[in-house]
């Protein structure tokens, strides 16, 4: 394995993910692959990085007021059981068609919100129907986490945004949070079935943590309505590319 080049990939995707919140496992799994770790080790070994590293990132938003308490709440009550069941329900479902599924969503939400009006700040009355809202994304993620191995990250945010309107500092900050509860399930089983090389671990995590700080840090330094654009950039490149592939 090529050991420079997984902590080049951990600062990469600890930066990025505390600029769009998000743990960034899906991401990092193809590029450690390619620095020579083993497949399955390449699927499980990012989580257990990712928990410090995103919770890192979050501390940044919580210490400016940018967490959703009812989002953290609901999210995690409704998403930890749902990864778990998308975790057993890998049995008999295959991850592959979900995959594709997922590159072409999160490259749908990049459009929207690359070409589509910025997100408005929320109010405080919020709809009757926003905690329904709220539940169907923690389900529908923590089932896509549980079935693809990852915190679901990937999607939190964009969904936070597009369903449920919230401000994008915001969703980044719940994002962060969430995922790295829906991590805990995951690596648990990966640790209890030996899929995780933990020197793998220890090097990712040790430039991931802290870049995803300093990521954390420039996205709150930036104006939000520009962030969004580039965010929405960021997203459209990222499921074109894995539609790609």
């Amino acid at each position: 394995m090529n050991w420079i080049a997984i902590a080049a990939i951990g600062a990469g995707v600890g930066l990025l993910g505390g600029m769009f919140g998000k743990g960034g496992s899906a991401v990092a799994t193809p590029l450690l692959y390619l620095a020579g770790v083993p497949a399955i080790v390449a699927v499980a070994s990012p989580l257990p990085a990712t928990i410090p590293s995103m919770l890192v990132a979050a501390s940044a938003y919580w210490r400016r007021g940018f967490l959703d308490r009812e989002v953290l709440t609901w999210s995690i009550a409704f998403g930890v059981p749902a990864t778990i069941a998308g975790a057993v329900a890998t049995r008999w479902i295959g991850g592959g068609v979900l995959v594709q599924v997922t590159d072409v969503i999160v490259a749908g939400l990049g459009l929207r919100f690359l070409f589509g009006p910025s997100s408005p700040r929320e109010t405080v009355r919020r709809p009757s129907a926003y905690r329904t809202r709220l539940v169907a994304v923690a389900i529908i993620v923590g089932l896509a986490g549980g079935l693809l191995a990852n915190s679901g990250g990937f999607l939190l945010a964009p969904l936070y945004i597009a369903v449920l309107r919230l401000p994008i500092k915001d969703a980044f900050a719940s994002s962060l949070s969430v995922a790295a509860a829906l991590a805990v399930p995951g690596t648990l089983v990966h640790a209890a079935l030996g899929h995780i090389d933990w020197s793998v671990v220890v090097v990712f995590g040790a430039t991931s943590i802290p870049l995803s700080y300093i990521g954390a840090r420039l996205t709150l330094r930036s104006n939000s309505m520009r962030l969004e654009r580039v965010y929405g950039a960021a997203l459209t490149a990222l499921g074109v590319c894995f539609v790609a592939l």
